[in-house]
This record gives C-alpha cells, structure tokens and sequence, in this order.
C-alpha cells in the first residue's frame, strides 16, 4: 500500500479537510480580480495615476510569484496545519492593513502581505488534494481546486461592483477577513498534516535565484506600460536569473523545486494548457468590466450583476468537468473548452457600443463555460503524471508559472486596450466610449490567439477514448 492511498484511507472527509485551504486559494484568487473595478474609487481616495495604482495588482502578483518557488520546500520545514493555519492569518493581517490604510503606500504594504499568504496557499490546494484524495476521486477533488482557481476572478468583478455600489472601496477587503476566518476554523478542525517533515538543508542560492529572476519577471512584464526600456532590462535579466536557476536545481542532491518533472510530457503539456486558460481568464476578466463601464457606460454596482451569470455558469462547469475527468478523461474536454472560448472570445470581438447587455452576458456565459471545461482536465491530466513525492514540486511549478502567465496577459491586454485608443484618436475619431470599445478589441485579439494556442495543444492530450 502506498503512502497516497494510507493517507487517503485516515482521512474520512477529505473534502473537509480541504476546506480551509480552499477558501483560502478562493479569497487569493479572488482579490486578484476584484480590486479591478475599485481602482477608481482608490485613485481617487489617494489622488493617484493609473500607474501607481496597478502597482496594488502588480506587486500582488509580484510576491506570489517570489513565494510559490519555495512552497516545496516550506512543507519539508513546517508542518501542513502550521503552513494552513500562517497563511490563513497572514491574509488577514494584510487585509486589515489594507482596510484601514491611510495613505497609498499602507494599502500597498497590506496587499504585498496578502501575495505572501496566496503564494503559501495556493500549490498547497492541489497538492494536499493529492495526498488525501484516492486515485478514482482524485479529479473531482482537483475539479472542486480548479473551480476555485477559476471561478473565484470570474466572480471577484461581480461582489466588487455589488459592494462599491453600496459601500466604499475598503469594504472589499473587510469582506475577505469574513471568508478567512471561516476557513481557519475548517481547518484547525478538520485538516490533518500530509507532508512529513524531513527540514532538509535549506539551498539560500537558490532561494536568492528563483527570488531575483521570477521577481524581475513578473517586475518586467507590469513594467511595459511605464517604460519599455526598463522593463526589457528587467526581463532579459531574470530570463537569464531564470535559466541558471533551473540548471541550479536539475545539478542539486535536493533541489529547492524539482525541475525534474518538466521530463515528463503529460505535465508539460498540462501545464502549458493550465497556463494559456489562466491568461485567457485574467486577460478577459481585465478587460470585460472596464469595457462595460467605459465602452458600453454601464454603473459600476450594474458591470457586478451583468457579469455575475457568467460566474455562476463557470461555478458549475468548474465542478461537473472535474466529476467528468474521472470517467472520461482530458482529451475531448481541453480541446471542446478552448473551442467554445474562442468562441465566447469572437463574440466580444464582434461586439461595439451599441450591443445589447444580453448579447454580452451570453458571450461572457460562452467564454465561462469553454475556461473552466478545459481547466480542470488538463491540471489533473499533468498532475497525474507525477508520483506522490512530485506532486508538490508540480503544483508549485503550475502555480508559479501561472501567476507569470497571469502578468504576463494583464500586461500585455493593458497595452493592446492603450494602443487601440491611441490608433482611434490618431485616426480623427473623438468619441472615448468607441476608442475603448476598439482598445477592448484590440485586447480581446490577444485572449483569442491564446485561446486557439490551447486547442492547438490539447491535440497533444491523449488518454481515454483514445
């Protein structure tokens, strides 16, 4: 009998063991998206530019970017509930700074603390799934993981606008301590700890690697905006940081993050599929709102409830694909899911400021159902590749790159969307709600192309049916 399958007979209701962390992963994801559509009210409230504000999403992103690399190692130091239970607390800490903060640096330190606790919680969700769930119900459990993935920034828009609608900016991260602190209490009752405890010697080297070049990575890519030059500088170094770091860890007896795993196919290509359907998420859940309010002049507490069908549908899809997994496998459900987002994504390109509220909801309904079915399929078809000692090295290695892509497709949308209007004033138009709707294009182009690269590659998934 293996290690996963004692572990999954001691633990009797696994999906409450998993609770905490769930609603933790789900706060995490969700203040990714949610802080969005508040950027206005907190420009305003501190008088400060578009640019300085991003810096609450880019140095979100930042930190988990820095924290994800070394969760492997964190659960060879410390016990499961200890890392649980410190990045459940952490979180609220960060939230309650945020709450209360008096000016814009105070909020930012808040958020930065919040990016600790996401990088520890987040490769934790998939790789404890793994250690408690058994091999025939191990793509539910992801699928439930997954849904929180994705469901939690196709939701973050619609709560947002519902509390700016009747409270202040602030109220959005008092809302998360709520979700908190019912998780820490799932978990100290119900969570047991799956990792054993081996404190093998700690790599600094390594550590100061994966820290400089993911850093700069994720520096870089939020940079574009601001000044081409330097954000080409910081990318090209951590590319360089990034390359000795991972020839680092292939060289080492116990490598921080084992990069070993990238041998395997099946995780790469999981991974990559994993990673495009997160850009597509976050490029287009960046892009929908502002596209509502500033191209279709939609209220702000409106943009929340236009957008909450399409969360509900994805909630849905999420937990039926990862039921289906099991039975059917990934093949059919990653090359149907980034179809039917290509699908969703053409029909916000066809779409101007004349277009009917219902005919954006059915394409965001399109989009949220094409995501999620190719979500959860492809993490469990890359996960399941793995043993059980590599499950947290490829969770954490999926959770690390995501946020990268994740920058990488905000940054890259923000550019498109600024482009776009530029090319509209160039060209003699005057009106800001079209040079929006032709920025949003411009951007929802990009959310295409990363669409069809993924059905291109899930031809590469193989399994059942074959």
């Amino acid at each position: 009998m293996s290690k996963t399958q004692s572990m999954s007979e001691q633990v009797k209701h696994p999906y409450l063991a998993l609770m905490g962390v769930l609603i933790g992963g789900f706060v995490g994801m969700f203040s990714e998206t949610s802080l969005n559509i508040a950027l206005p009210s907190i420009m305003k409230a501190f008088s400060i530019e578009t640019g300085t504000a991003q810096w609450l999403v880019t140095g979100y992103m930042l930190v988990i970017a820095i924290v994800l690399p070394l969760s492997s190692l964190l659960t060879k130091h410390f016990s499961t509930r200890g890392l649980v239970r410190f990045g459940l607390i952490d979180f609220i800490v960060g939230s309650v700074i945020a709450a209360v903060a008096i000016n814009f640096p105070i909020l930012l330190v808040g958020r930065m603390i919040q990016g600790i606790a996401t990088g520890i919680i987040l490769p934790l969700m998939f790789s404890i799934a793994m250690r408690i769930f058994p091999p025939n119900k191990l793509g539910a459990a992801l699928g439930v993981a997954a849904l929180v993935i994705m469901f939690a920034p196709a939701i973050g828009p619609t709560i947002s606008g519902i509390i700016l609608g009747v409270s202040s900016w602030r109220f959005i991260f008092w809302s998360f301590i709520v979700f908190l602190v019912i998780g820490w209490i799932f978990m100290e009752k119900n969570l047991v700890n799956v990792f054993g405890v081996t404190k093998p010697k700690v790599d600094w080297l390594a550590i100061c690697l994966s820290t400089i070049s993911f850093g700069l990575i994720v520096f870089g890519i939020s940079f574009l905006t601001n000044s081409i030059h330097v954000a080409l500088v910081a990318l090209v170094i951590g590319l360089i940081f990034l390359v000795i770091y991972i020839r680092q860890q292939l060289h080492a007896k116990t490598p921080t993050l084992d990069f070993s795993v990238l041998s395997k196919p099946e995780f790469v290509t999981g991974s990559g599929l994993v990673m495009l359907n997160f850009g597509i998420t976050l490029s287009a859940m960046y892009l929908l709102p502002m596209y509502l309010q500033n191209g279709l002049g939609v209220a702000v507490a409106l943009t929340g409830m236009v957008m909450l069908p399409g969360g509900i549908v994805n909630a849905l899809v999420s937990f039926l694909a990862g039921r289906a997994y099991d039975s059917i496998g990934a093949k059919w459900m990653s090359r149907s899911g980034f179809l039917i987002s290509a699908i969703g994504t053409i029909m916000f390109l066809l779409s101007n400021s004349n277009s009917s509220l219902g005919y954006i909801i059915f394409a965001h309904i399109v989009l949220m159902i094409g995501v999620p079915l190719a979500m959860s399929p492809s993490q469990t078809y890359g996960l399941n590749s793995l043993d059980e000692y590599q499950s947290a090295d490829g969770s954490a290695i999926i959770n690390t790159f995501q946020q990268v892509i994740g920058a990488v497709a905000t940054g890259i949308a923000t550019i498109l969307l600024s482009t776009g209007q530029a090319n509209f004033f160039a060209n003699g138009g005057h009106s800001t709600s079209l040079a929006f709707t032709q920025g949003a294009h411009y951007g929802f182009a990009f959310t295409l192309v990363l669409a069809i690269l993924g059905f291109l590659l899930a031809f590469r998934v193989h399994g059942k049916k074959d």
